[in-house]
């Protein structure tokens, strides 16, 4: 399982209120959540972004309220990846159950610039950036979290794959 795309920069701290404002929390429909994605510190990311992208941060991204909206409009506007130094730990779990791809280096997230031209491997956890010439390691994930990562999330992932023990 493969990333590839260009890069979207922020620092650190980015919280979930301005991944995706509160006024916009009328609907849980993806499609509507990435139409504001990010629009409070980055007006022209949903301009931006394609099919594919990859963001980058800082650290602590994801912090704030614990709502699933944040990675839901992140994956829905077409992020096939986020790399941070460090996760609010209920966006990182928030983002697993959704099935957005995260990875943490700390390395890769202050080296790496907007626009920047990156590959991620996630079952090696390598991280090439493409338009420096440099290769960064994370911690890939365990071969569990991969098969809810690809099938879209973790309802995804166990739907059909429990068996009945009734008779």
């Amino acid at each position: 399982m493969n990333a590839h795309g260009r890069v979207h920069k922020y620092g650190d701290n980015v919280d979930t209120d301005v991944i995706i404002p509160a006024r916009y929390l009328n609907t849980s429909s993806p499609e509507q959540l990435a139409k504001y994605c990010m629009t409070d510190i980055d007006p022209d990311f949903v301009h931006r972004a394609k099919t594919g992208d990859i963001m980058v941060a800082n650290k602590n991204f994801g912090c704030g309220s614990s709502r699933e909206h944040a990675p839901i409009a992140i994956k829905a506007s077409g992020i096939s990846c986020v790399i941070a130094a460090t996760f609010a730990r209920i966006f990182y779990r928030n983002a697993i159950n959704i099935g957005l791809a995260i990875l943490e280096c700390e390395d890769a997230a202050r080296e790496i610039q907007a626009g920047d031209e990156i590959n991620v491997d996630f079952s090696t956890g390598i991280i090439q950036n493409l338009t420096a010439g440099k290769t960064y390691q994370a911690q890939p994930f365990p071969p569990f979290i991969q098969n809810i990562i690809t099938k879209g999330g973790l309802l995804n992932s166990i739907v059909g794959s429990e068996t009945s023990t009734n008779p």
